[in-house]
């Protein structure tokens, strides 16, 4: 009882910090204190795979787990996006992308989170949790979209994409990136007036976000990923009973399909990006994955562009 008294002294300030830190950011760039960071580090290109010099056949871009903290892939996510340029090098790919700063400011960069790393490394993840959920709330959650989905299209015009061009704009999201692709697909829609697919790997997201301008979302989950089954549990808008969510008008209108990837977890050994658990055909998981996603997008190029259904 004295270590659960004493964890909770610890937990609970940090985390109340924690929810004050995270709606910083947001409100810094509504009331336009601060504008987003658009500059890349030395070294790092606004997106890789296909040449700029002609249209790819679709920009791909990744939107990585709580892990996110630098401008740099993480280690399973860098392991994703390598793989899907080796299948699939007819794509122009952006790892780059903040989901958890409206800012664009990676946090592993910012001095004090630099010393924080060194010494007290769990709080980068909970700060990262922390905008998940700020992110989901409804009193932020207009203002984080139009944020991050500003982000991303100035993230896609200097990775050369050109508004109107109708080359598909894919986002590949991991976890509570799932949060911020539902979250930033209409405001990407208004600023490039492009096609948008969204594929979600293991998605954490409360099902408010409006998906009326995604032509589909991709659901990749398994039955053994218990942090993804935690959110649907959780948030009452990815219930049936909710009709009037976001989530439960795309799924009437046929614009949800779900993809098995069992018997994948959401972390550790057997994750959906492993390399060293293998299936019967001899694939590893993150093979698996990997063959997926490209089907998938794949598919998208060789049937023509689906219209608006009706929403019985």
């Amino acid at each position: 009882m004295n270590d659960f008294l004493l964890w909770a002294c610890v937990l609970g300030p940090v985390l109340l910090a924690e929810g004050l830190l995270a709606r910083y950011e947001v409100l810094a760039y509504g009331a336009g204190f601060r504008a987003p960071t658009t500059e890349l580090p030395e070294g790092v290109p606004y997106a890789r795979g296909a040449a700029a010099d002609a249209p790819p056949a679709a920009y791909l871009v990744y939107l990585d787990g709580i892990g996110k903290r630098r401008v740099r892939d993480t280690r399973d996510g860098g392991q994703l996006v390598k793989a899907v340029l080796a299948g699939a090098p007819e794509l122009r790919v952006l790892g780059q992308v903040q989901p958890y700063s409206p800012l664009a400011d990676p946090l592993a960069d910012r001095p004090v989170w630099a010393w924080l790393r060194r010494h007290i490394g769990l709080l980068l993840f909970l700060h990262n949790v922390m905008q998940i959920f700020v992110a989901a709330d409804h009193r932020y959650r207009p203002l984080y979209n139009r944020a991050v989905g500003s982000q991303i299209a100035t993230q896609l015009q200097l990775a050369g994409y050109r508004p109107g061009s109708g080359v598909p704009v894919v986002l590949l999201s991991y976890s509570g990136g799932a949060q911020v692709a539902t979250g930033a697909a209409d405001e990407l829609h208004t600023r490039l007036r492009c096609p948008l697919v969204v594929i979600t790997l293991g998605g954490f997201h409360n099902g408010a976000n409006d998906l009326s301008r995604v032509e589909q979302l991709h659901r990749l989950t398994s039955a053994h990923d218990r942090i993804e089954r935690v959110g649907t549990w959780m948030f009452p808008q990815r219930w049936r009973l909710f009709r009037g969510s976001g989530w439960n008008r795309a799924r009437r209108a046929g614009k949800i399909t779900v993809h098995r990837l069992d018997p994948a977890t959401h972390l550790g050994p057997r994750s959906y990006i492993s390399r060293e658990q293998r299936l019967p055909d001899g694939r590893s998981l993150l093979d698996r994955t990997t063959d997926t996603v490209i089907s998938l997008i794949r598919a998208r190029q060789d049937a023509p562009a689906p219209t608006d259904r009706p929403v019985p």
